[in-house]
């Protein structure tokens, strides 16, 4: 009996642990500003896309895309890639790759409160995770948005179909 309410209490534990370190991943988000930094990126991976679109349509046809297709593929990676979205799997990524004290570390960096010397070893630590966060991080995104690649294509092909072209 009491081995089972030691365990119990391991398991108490170990969750509310778990909770804390993903609160404090939330925490690091909050403070490196991972929001504004993802939006920027959606932001100019969709001016690239558009550009691209662009380019192949008026090289093809000698026409532009008009502005309510270019609207409708922009609000598809909008509504694909918004922040929300993503934002809790970027949290228990980083709750699995970083310890909490390193979690805590990168914190006071972001808020500019430095680094301690004797802390310098942890901090290197996480940074080297850096990698290996951007990977999973690419696989939850992969994992969670099935993309806008095919509307954009039924959009165009729509488009070029009823212009005749």
């Amino acid at each position: 009996m009491l081995i089972c309410a030691t365990a119990a209490i391991a398991l108490c534990l170990s969750c509310a642990a778990k909770a804390d370190s993903l609160q404090s991943a939330r925490v690091l988000l909050k403070v490196s500003n991972t929001a504004q930094q993802f939006d920027r990126q959606i932001q100019n991976h969709v001016t690239q896309v558009l550009r691209t679109y662009s380019s192949i349509v008026a090289m093809e046809t000698g026409v532009e895309l008009p502005d309510p297709i270019r609207a409708a593929i922009a609000d598809c990676y909008a509504r694909e890639y918004a922040w929300h979205k993503f934002e809790r799997g970027f949290a228990v990524i980083l709750s699995q790759h970083l310890s909490a004290v390193q979690i805590d570390l990168l914190i006071g960096f972001y808020r500019n409160q430095g680094i301690p010397p004797n802390q310098i070893q942890r901090f290197k630590n996480a940074i080297a995770s850096a990698g290996a966060i951007a990977v999973n991080s690419a696989d939850l995104i992969y994992k969670t948005s099935p993309g806008c690649v095919q509307q954009d294509s039924r959009l165009i092909t729509k488009y070029l179909f009823e212009a005749g072209l």
